[in-house]
């Protein structure tokens, strides 16, 4: 759970930081924005990749080669080097962000039955809320000792977080075999890299959409050749067969769909918290308070994760997922009727936090149900880059939509962008709350433990 967490926190660094980057190494804010997409670039392509040597036999050695890297990332973002120094950096500590399934297979090979789920789900709601932890820490260490400052927080968390790794993590159980399909990992990463760069580049949307258009045909041509490699592989890189079993493949697509979702109105609340009241809107908060809205995030949707493998012996996951989903839409439904006030706000981040916490909880469940212990942190590692994903389209819709919202001349969007961006938010939880009453039909076998 600490290197969950750890995970979650390094991989935060990114957003707080882009203005401080863009002031402190003299580049644009197109530019700094970088510095978050390639370490989830770096973390979507790296996760299957891990997920497959983790079903095998050196488990133990790629999770502390990998959080190695991670380190030497760390160290890489505080030494007084070159703003491509730091996009290095940012790209070996994306990396890291494939260890959480890892650990979801440690928790699933070593602890009891009933323990190990109650891990898991825990692992998983931690490896989203520690943006509430990273959010307000770096923007403080930034605002103190500048940007150096910040990223030294990764690197102290990262040199942890091996340390535990090498002191605790046991050895994988004998009888397994992994190896990694590198045609296929090349061709994932060839999509990947066209998804997330669509997903952040939000001026070719709107000056260049034919050519943005054309990319999108191309990035869906190379996932179709992914899946193909995958099925013709003996060792694929993720089983597709796997994915395409109904309880997965629902999960999966709730995972996208919600996915954007949650992260588009953290994407709204925290530009909407920063916004000057000269605006005719928004609190003017400087970067450490607006983090310090994500708190109740992180709060509740702890309390969430810990109370849901409770709520599980009672009720199905694919009905837990459904439930979060709706908990998540009144989040967005709050915050369109009422955000005059900061305590709206934090009321908004408090419902979604317990509806995220919820929703991540009970999300290994679903897919483990229908999972050999041998294919768990190849199936988990699947389910999050679909995550990462999901993120990347909703910060991106997000942006899009304020963009579009935003009058000639002005600098700030009209207050009416942030209710329409709500709106598509609640419509997207709309979609996730469906496809898991649709996966709670089938029948029990098929989905619960």
């Amino acid at each position: 759970m600490f290197i969950a967490l750890v995970v979650a926190v390094v991989g935060s660094l990114g957003a707080p930081l882009i203005t401080s980057v863009a002031t402190s190494f003299h580049v644009s804010l197109g530019s700094a924005q970088w510095t978050l997409t390639v370490a989830l670039l770096s973390g979507a392509v790296a996760t299957p990749v891990l997920g497959r040597l983790g079903a095998g036999p050196h488990r133990r050695a790629t999770i502390l080669a990998t959080l190695a890297v991670v380190v030497a990332g760390s160290a890489l973002t505080v030494l007084p080097l070159s703003f491509a120094w730091l996009l290095v950096g940012r790209a070996a500590q994306g990396v890291g962000l494939g260890l959480t399934a890892l650990m979801m297979g440690v928790a699933r090979d070593h602890l009891p039955e009933e323990r190990g789920a109650a891990v898991i789900a825990l692992i998983s709601v931690v490896s989203i809320i520690g943006a509430g932890v990273g959010y307000p820490l770096a923007a403080l260490l930034a605002e103190l000792g500048g940007v150096r400052a910040a990223y030294g927080l990764g690197l102290v968390v990262t040199a942890a977080a091996l340390l535990t790794a090498w002191r605790s993590v046991p050895e994988a159980p004998e009888g397994r075999s992994a190896h990694v399909d590198v045609a296929g990992a090349v061709v994932l990463a060839a999509a990947l890299l066209l998804v997330l760069f669509l997903a952040s580049e939000r001026d070719l949307w709107s000056r260049h959409l034919a050519v943005a258009a054309g990319l999108v045909v191309v990035a869906g041509v190379l996932l179709c050749a992914w899946v193909v490699v995958e099925l013709r592989s003996t060792m694929p890189l993720v089983d597709v067969r796997a994915v395409r079993h109904p309880a997965v493949a629902g999960a999966n697509l709730a995972m996208f769909v919600g996915g954007i979702g949650m992260y588009l109105l953290l994407t709204l609340v925290t530009r909407y918290a920063q916004t000057p009241p000269g605006a005719g809107y928004g609190f003017g908060l400087t970067t450490f308070v607006a983090g310090l809205v994500l708190v109740p995030f992180s709060v509740l949707g702890f309390v969430a994760g810990k109370l849901t493998p409770r709520i599980r012996t009672r009720i199905a996951d694919p009905l837990l997922l459904a439930g979060s989903a709706v908990v998540v839409g009144g989040g967005f439904a709050l915050f369109a009727a009422a955000r005059s006030d900061l305590v709206d706000v934090f009321a908004a981040m408090g419902v979604l936090g317990f509806g995220v916490g919820g929703f991540s909880a009970a999300m290994p469940g679903v897919i483990l149900a229908v999972t050999p212990k041998s294919e768990t942190s190849s199936a988990m590692s699947f389910n999050y880059v679909v995550r990462s994903v999901g993120y990347s389209l909703g910060s991106a819709i997000g942006g899009l939509i304020l963009a579009a919202g935003t009058g000639p001349g002005h600098l700030f969007p009209d207050d009416s962008a942030y209710t329409t961006a709500a709106m598509v938010g609640i419509g997207a939880m709309a979609i996730t709350t469906l496809t898991s009453v649709a996966l709670a039909r089938r029948r029990p076998s098929e989905t619960n433990p």
